[in-house]
């Protein structure tokens, strides 16, 4: 493997774990910290704690990403922003439906907001990850953002029925095995698309590179 593939390769498990590593430590504290006997008390010290790690681990993941990617995408800021806010809602009062409401709040706003710049001939997408895919015309960024705006309005609405329909640890272990390959599936999915629109075929590992983080 060429020196600049290897990179490119490190650089994408980097994103990856950047984006997924919180919610990983998040599930873990909780685990360990849940009681062997279910009680609500126990489950919401179980909770706290869970979410104490994730507000830690998502501040050490945009320390990391500065250091090694040498940027912070405006939706990384965004999204840390938003855990530190809720996060430190569900420790003050408790309740975990903060910490869960906020995956909501970042998918509807992503996808108002791309779907809006969709709608007044804006690729706000393109500004939001601070990439540029060579080759890739003005229209194809047109297109990937309406897109992904269409799938993170998607992922807000199923986030409020896993909600409503599963308890806590549920709800996490569905942030792994059903939105994390659900991105990867449409982040794939769109690949065909962009090459049509001039993407060239030494960029496609960036479109995956460069993925929105959904964590």
């Amino acid at each position: 493997m060429a020196e600049g593939e290897g990179k490119k390769a490190a650089s994408s498990w980097l994103n990856v774990a950047v984006d997924y590593g919180p919610l990983l430590v998040f599930l873990g504290v909780y685990r360990w910290m849940s009681p062997k006997e279910t009680s609500a008390a126990g489950e919401i010290i179980a909770i706290i704690y869970g979410t104490g790690a994730f507000m830690a681990a998502s501040v050490i993941a945009l320390l990391v990403s500065k250091w090694r990617l040498g940027k912070v995408s405006p939706m990384l800021w965004f999204s840390t922003a938003l855990i530190m806010g809720f996060g430190s809602l569900t420790i003050f009062f408790g309740d975990p439906t903060f910490v869960q409401l906020k995956p909501t709040i970042i998918y509807a706003s992503f996808g108002v907001v791309l779907l809006g710049g969709f709608f007044t001939g804006r690729a706000l997408l393109k500004i939001l990850l601070e990439a540029a895919f060579e080759g890739l015309s003005e229209e194809g960024w047109l297109k990937l953002s309406r897109n992904w705006g269409v799938f993170f309005l998607v992922l807000a609405v199923l986030n409020e029925v896993l909600r409503a329909q599963l308890d806590f640890e549920g709800w996490l272990w569905a942030k792994i095995w059903v939105f994390l390959p659900l991105t990867f599936l449409f982040t794939f999915s769109q690949i065909p698309m962009l090459l049509k629109h001039g993407l060239s075929f030494e960029e496609q590992d960036e479109v995956l590179k460069d993925e929105p983080p959904t964590s």
